[in-house]
Parts: structure tokens; C-alpha cells; sequence
């Protein structure tokens, strides 16, 4: 029994460390964004919002805990984000792109089929800031 639960705690903490160290490529997470309405995913979330400016939605998510850039900047004109859960650093991207005045998002998990609505309440405290 004891072999058994080595195994189990050895398979979860190799999850884990797969988790916190898999490779993010910015080529294939920094895509352009083109859609024309809001849409609510399993895993993510669509958003376009009007009247709204890159520079100052790009500090209030970087003022969000865990968060970093992957790929893209502010004066590019789209800028895309990782954002990792406290416990088990699961991996979130944000891709955020200006598109005359109005901001294009794109949140979505990288591991599973469900976040359970995490990328969507998450856009919607970063707009509830704005």
C-alpha cells in the first residue's frame, strides 16, 4: 500500500512540475485577434469592449497578482499575458489587442477543458477597474 501511494504522490508532483516548467511559445499564444461579438468558452472567453485603451487596461492587469508578459507590448498594439494560479501555477493567457478605440480579449486555459469561469470573472474585475 505504502508503493502505491509513493507512486501516486510521485505522479502528482511530476504533474505539477510539468504545470510550473512546460515551454510557453509566444508564437503560438501572441496571435492577432479577429472576432465581432462576445462569447463565453468552456476554457476561456472572447470579449470586445469599445472605447477603451490598451496602456491603460496593460497596468491594471499587470498589477494583478502572477502575472507577466509573454509576448507583445503596448506600443505593438497587442500585448499577450500569462496569468498562473496560486497553488498549482496553471497557466492562463490573456491576449489583448487595440483595434481603433476598442480593445479585442482573448483569455483562455492551456491545460484542461474547463476553468470553471476563471478567465471570465477575471476580464471582467479588469474591466470592472477600468
Amino acid at each position: 500500500m505504502g508503493i502505491i501511494f509513493a507512486l501516486g504522490m510521485l505522479a502528482v508532483l511530476a504533474v505539477g512540475a510539468w504545470v510550473r516548467l512546460a515551454p510557453s511559445d509566444p508564437a503560438r499564444w501572441d496571435q492577432p485577434l479577429e472576432f465581432a461579438v462576445d462569447e463565453d468558452l468552456p476554457g476561456g472567453v472572447y470579449r470586445r469592449v469599445e472605447d477603451l485603451d490598451l496602456a491603460a487596461f496593460d497596468a491594471i492587469v499587470l498589477a494583478t497578482p502572477r502575472t507577466v508578459v509573454l509576448a507583445g507590448s503596448v506600443s505593438a498594439g497587442r500585448v499577450t499575458y500569462i496569468t498562473r494560479s496560486r497553488v498549482w501555477g496553471f497557466p492562463d493567457y490573456t491576449t489583448v489587442q487595440q483595434v481603433g478605440e476598442d480593445l479585442l480579449i482573448f483569455a483562455r486555459l492551456r491545460f484542461g477543458g474547463s476553468d470553471f469561469g476563471v478567465n471570465r470573472a477575471r476580464v471582467a474585475h479588469w474591466l470592472d477597474q477600468m
